[in-house]
């Protein structure tokens, strides 16, 4: 659990415990947590789920030729088949289809009031 919240500490300022990047509000908060869990999901490779290629690709340069293929949690999972930008992801318009399904699975995410909170 430690390690989870260092991660996200890194990836999301808000969440730091000394820093000038407070939210004010509870809604910019929220906002910029599912922005950086849209960015750790879909335009950041983990190490961990890299796939070996099967014949090493050669670099642009004059490097080692590569020997693994990069491999983002959204791409480990079947929901995309290459690693986003972030101005894709900024760029990236959400279904109408989906939007009309978020009132069905809205149990799921509770409200910030509703959940358990230590002093």
């Amino acid at each position: 659990v430690e390690r989870d919240n260092l991660a996200w500490r890194e990836h999301n300022r808000r969440l730091a415990r000394k820093t000038t990047a407070f939210s004010k509000q509870r809604s910019w908060m929220e906002k910029q947590v599912w922005l950086s869990l849209a960015y750790y999901h879909f335009c950041l490779p983990h190490l961990s789920l890299r796939e070996e290629l099967p014949t090493p690709e050669p670099t642009r340069g004059n490097g080692s030729p590569r020997k693994w293929r990069p491999v983002t949690p959204a791409m480990a999972a079947g929901m995309t088949d290459h690693i986003w930008t972030t101005a894709e992801l900024l760029g990236f318009r959400v279904p109408a289809p989906f939007l009309n399904t978020l009132e069905t699975i809205k149990h799921l995410f509770p409200a910030l009031d509703d959940a358990h909170h230590v002093n």
